[in-house]
């Protein structure tokens, strides 16, 4: 039972591994993208377009506005291939974030959103509701006080980039990959 406990705790803390499906971005992975058949956002850029209000795309990513947006626009960016998570990262993803990280304010410009009223990154599970990995591009402020607190950023300190949080700013995501570490709910 302690053993049980153990590898689950694990698991929350500190994620699974080598769930990443394949990346026409990443040198070392496979070049033709790779989908999971039961993953909603795979569907997105596969059997269901319909189903989403697609925003932007190319050949790499889509965007589409999320279906219970927290503030006036609130967008989700992702990879036209599956990742689980931003717990899956490595220091090879870096480029991939930071494509990201540009593609969402692009996308923040083209809707005239100020830089003080900007906000991207990543759930980490098991805080996350889905397992694809996705950036949530937001224009603040929220719709309403309470749904702030689904998105706490958690300001590192000392060699740390982020605190305590289920929520991971994209800078401090670099920042935490950069070094080749990994991304997690504890401090990193």
């Amino acid at each position: 039972m302690a053993l049980a406990l153990f590898a689950w705790l694990t698991v929350v803390l500190h994620g699974p591994r080598s769930h990443r499906q394949g990346s026409s971005l990443n040198s070392a992975a496979p070049k033709s993208p790779r989908i999971v058949g039961q993953c909603v956002f795979c569907q997105a850029f596969t059997s269901n377009r319909g189903a989403f209000d697609i925003v932007w795309e190319d050949a790499d990513f889509l965007a589409f506005r999320d279906h219970q947006p927290a503030c006036l626009h609130h967008i989700q960016l992702i990879p036209k291939f599956h990742i689980s998570s931003v717990r899956n990262l490595t220091s090879r993803d870096v480029d991939m974030i930071r494509r990201m990280e540009s593609i969402g304010n692009d996308i923040l410009d083209k809707y005239k959103v100020p830089q003080t009223h900007r906000k991207m990154g990543f759930h980490i599970p098991p805080f996350n509701t889905v397992q694809h990995l996705h950036l949530h591009v937001q224009a603040l402020p929220y719709t309403s006080f309470v749904v702030q607190f689904k998105y706490p950023v958690a300001r590192g300190f000392g060699a740390l980039n982020k605190g305590f949080s289920w929520f991971v700013e994209v800078a401090q995501t670099i920042r935490i990959l950069d070094k080749g570490s990994t991304v997690g709910v504890l401090p990193c």
